[in-house]
């Protein structure tokens, strides 16, 4: 103050700082919000030790026995105050990535935009990971070096930098490490930003989180338009906590939520993808998407789910189907069990195949190939270039192209049918159709039956079907020549070119070898 006082009589310009990133005068640095630490007590936080998972525990205590500060951090303490018992533990320390790696024996570094360490405890599918991050300084955009395009068409200019954002304020490296303060401040929501010491039984606190989570509430730290410009995916966050965990969205936090939405435009695909997937695979969709409804971000944030909030496309039958296959999901992952997002997405997307496969046939081609240039066409729309797309679109393309041949329940088909890798996937996608009533629900009740009978029962149920088959023909009648050549749902097994030929020939080419197993269902994984 005095050094400006004597410029300013000496008639002296003051010095103008200017940022290193962007050659313009520098604005102040905002007040870091660090808080105030509060150290809490388990007689006043309440959290129940035998819910902490001991791999996470072991954890901790290997880096505290070697000299380092150690907490389980975040959203695992915040269920662990609500009294669930967390899905996944992080822990945060003071020491490096390298310092983490060098204390166990399968530790692995991974990331570049944040520098973390998995640490793995056992093999296969009874594996788990703890992550461990290093604390973070907090550091303001301004302070940060800045390039002008993304994490890929900017890759050179990140190399070796350790604080960068692009020209929206969006972080691209954030490997500056800092104190717990300044790590709590960086955090998002402040019922995520707590430290538990499971050998103490502290709970460290800067922001009130506790109370926070008592209350039911979501509270950004910061400045809320300064904390998504940082990371626009937290718009995203947001809406997917209130939903999972039922809190209030606290108003300052939601009033920037849908001004602040165009920048999820600049967040790499894959990274949104993965985003939407949580929204509906946490347990919580029907409850996701109704969040998304009430904070005005139901269009144009995720091309899969404007198929969902299309108000020109919805019909009752679709609402009813989209609506079995959410609660459906949710009823998955209540119980414990696995959920595939390529059934998911084929379910949601499904009605945008029926009518494009319908519009096909309608122009004249054949039943398979009319549905698969259906899918590939919703596929590139609705999803696009993400990563993992190949195993994906191959998934989500056997599910679908599996329903015409649910139709076929004579001959050899079925049996083919019942052992393709994804029969499960794709019979329950035929279960959720005939429970919204756009199939025959005694052929789900049929194919239920079969795939659960032994040999015997499976001969008793085709001949009941091929008898069930004969009375339907001859009640029937003879068909019209001209009727003989139309598309219809047809087996696969026979291949494209057989759908739309005399059942005579069909029944011909199953009886050769390749014949069998010909069709689409020949490339995907199971559920």
């Amino acid at each position: 103050m005095i050094k400006s006082f004597i410029d300013k009589i000496l008639g002296k310009d003051p010095a103008k700082k200017r940022s290193p990133a962007t050659g313009s005068r520098a604005a102040k640095a905002p007040r870091i919000p660090v808080g105030k630490r509060v150290d809490v007590p388990q007689s006043e936080h309440g959290i129940d030790a035998t819910l902490v998972d001991d791999r996470a525990r072991r954890v901790v205590e290997t880096l505290q026995d070697a000299g380092y500060e150690a907490y389980i951090v975040g959203g695992a303490v915040r269920d662990l105050i609500l009294g669930h018992r967390p899905k996944d533990f992080d822990v945060a320390t003071n020491a490096t990535p390298e310092q983490v790696k060098s204390l166990f024996r399968r530790a692995f570094i991974i990331g570049r935009r944040f520098r973390i360490v998995h640490v793995v405890y056992g093999r296969g599918r009874e594996n788990e990971v703890i992550e461990v991050s290093t604390f973070r300084a907090y550091l303001d955009a301004t302070a940060a070096e800045q390039v002008t395009g993304n994490e890929k068409t900017s890759r050179k200019d990140l190399a070796d930098k350790t604080h960068v954002v692009d020209a929206s304020g969006r972080v691209l490296r954030d490997n500056v490490w800092g104190p717990q303060d300044q790590d709590a401040a960086r955090r998002d929501f402040t019922v995520n930003a707590m430290y538990y010491d499971p050998h103490t039984g502290i709970v460290v606190d800067y922001h009130g989180g506790i109370k926070d989570a008592k209350k039911r509430v979501l509270r950004m730290i910061g400045d809320p338009e300064t904390r998504y410009r940082e990371d626009p995916v937290r718009i995203v966050r947001v809406v997917r906590f209130a939903a999972k965990l039922g809190f209030d969205i606290e108003p300052k936090t939601r009033e920037p939520l849908r001004d602040m939405a165009e920048l999820l435009s600049n967040v790499p695909q894959s990274r949104l993808f993965d985003e939407m997937l949580k929204l509906l695979q946490t347990g919580h969709a029907s409850a996701s998407l109704e969040q998304l409804r009430k904070q005005g971000l139901d269009k144009g944030v995720f091309q899969i789910l404007d198929a969902v909030f299309d108000e020109v496309r919805r019909h009752p039958g679709r609402d009813q189907f989209v609506k079995l296959a959410l609660d459906d999901t949710d009823r998955r992952v209540a119980e414990g069990k696995s959920v595939a997002p390529s059934f998911l997405l084929a379910c949601l997307l499904w009605h945008d195949v029926l009518d494009l496969w319908k519009r096909n046939q309608a122009q004249g081609e054949p039943t398979f190939p009319a549905l698969q240039s259906a899918t590939e066409a919703v596929f590139d729309a609705r999803i696009g270039d993400i990563s993992g797309r190949g195993k994906l679109a191959a998934d989500m393309r056997e599910i679908w192209t599996m329903q015409p041949r649910f139709e076929r329940r004579i001959g050899n088909a079925p049996l083919s049918l019942v052992e393709q890798p994804r029969f499960r996937a794709g019979f329950d996608f035929l279960r959720l159709r005939a429970q919204a009533g756009e199939a025959d629900a005694e052929l789900a009740r049929w194919w239920e039956a079969f795939s659960l009978a032994d040999h015997d029962e499976r001969k008793d149920l085709l001949e009941a079907a091929r008898k069930q088959e004969a009375g339907k023909r001859q009640a029937r009648g003879p068909a019209p020549a001209a009727a003989q050549g139309t598309p219809s749902t047809g087996d696969a097994d026979t291949g494209p070119d057989d759908v739309a030929a005399p059942a005579k020939k069909r029944r011909r080419r199953r009886r050769k070898p390749a014949g069998e197993g010909a069709g689409a269902a020949s490339g995907g994984a199971a559920e």
